[in-house]
């Protein structure tokens, strides 16, 4: 009897089924099903939804790029030590100049926490590095630029979203320095965090902004959905309800931006699509979502540890909650 070779005994594997593949199936179906596919899809409420749908993705698209390169050249080319450098050592005055540091140094959300985590790691203290993440997604230009071409003809309304998102970040930097301890944050995030080398610093550019891009563009395109659902699905009279009872619009807006997750550099765009919401609860919107949704909190509690975000994510939407409705308030004239 031979003997058989273990290559022989060895089953040969299957391949994966890869995206590639499976979008190249889907595409061929639809081309021969175009006929087919014409006489299903034409409704007017199809043809409404998909107008929706691709206005917002159009609008937001160029500045979530922008956004996204430019968190990437941060992380790539800033070293967090600068920022150690000229913060003040007193801890309240850290916390003002990290706030005012997200005006310039832009980022979303998804970048703010690996940042955060680096200012950690290289001694700069939490409630700064805290300040900074929230306030890097909510008021750099490329949001307020992009706030301002959502609503046009509403300068305030770009104000209130400056104003309320930086003392969102404020307040709850003085908090975390009053109250927060040490413990609480997982110490993991703790460690010194080694800096770029400087040979590969374009590949460091390069995949965070590919990775940003991805991971935000995934939420981009699910919030159009579900703005272009919105409009179509729910009654207009609904949202209505929310212009005459403004408690309660903004505690649905409040949640909804919460649940929708959405990207700082698009999320206007997607409440300037409820055409029937007022404008206070479209600014509670706005002020939430960059400061606590469900990608957030488990960023945060991933890199944080999970005592972390279970104390700092329900104060965080309570502070933002209020700052917007003050802001709106005083600017937007509560409408």
């Amino acid at each position: 009897m031979g003997i058989i070779s273990d290559s022989a005994r060895t089953k040969p594997k299957r391949g994966r089924i890869t995206s590639i593949e499976v979008l190249c199936a889907v595409l061929l179906i639809a081309i021969l099903g175009q006929g087919w596919l014409q006489q299903v899809l034409d409704v007017p409420a199809l043809r409404t939804g998909s107008t929706v749908f691709v206005a917002v993705c159009v609008q937001a698209l160029p500045f979530l790029v922008l956004g996204v390169l430019i968190s990437g050249a941060i992380a790539a080319f800033v070293p967090a030590r600068v920022l150690r450098k000229v913060l003040p050592k007193r801890e309240s005055a850290a916390v003002g100049v990290a706030g005012l540091a997200g005006v310039a140094l832009p980022g979303c959300e998804c970048a703010s926490v690996p940042v955060a985590r680096r200012l950690m790691g290289q001694g700069v203290a939490p409630a700064a590095a805290l300040t900074f993440l929230l306030a890097a997604p909510a008021v750099n230009p490329v949001v307020l630029v992009a706030t301002a071409v959502a609503f046009p003809g509403e300068p305030m309304m770009v104000l209130a979203r400056f104003l309320a998102s930086l003392a969102t970040a404020m307040v709850m930097g003085w908090l975390w320095a009053r109250f927060g301890k040490l413990e609480w944050i997982a110490e993991r995030a703790l460690r010194r965090l080694p800096d770029s080398e400087p040979g590969s610093r374009w590949k460091t550019f390069a995949e965070i902004a590919r990775t940003d891009l991805v991971e935000a563009g995934g939420f981009l395109v699910l919030g159009a959905l579900i703005s272009a659902a919105l409009g179509v699905l729910v009654p207009p009279e609904w949202f209505g309800v929310l212009g005459e009872q403004i408690v309660l619009g903004i505690l649905v807006m409040a949640v909804l931006a919460v649940v929708l997750a959405l990207c700082s550099e698009a999320d206007a765009f997607v409440a300037a699509s409820l055409t029937a919401v007022p404008l206070l609860p479209k600014l509670v919107f706005l002020v939430v979502g960059p400061a606590i949704d469900v990608k957030l909190f488990a960023l945060q509690a991933g890199t944080f540890g999970r005592s972390f975000a279970l104390r700092f994510a329900p104060v965080t939407f309570v502070v933002a909650t209020t700052c917007a409705v003050l802001a709106g308030s005083f600017l937007l004239g509560g409408s």
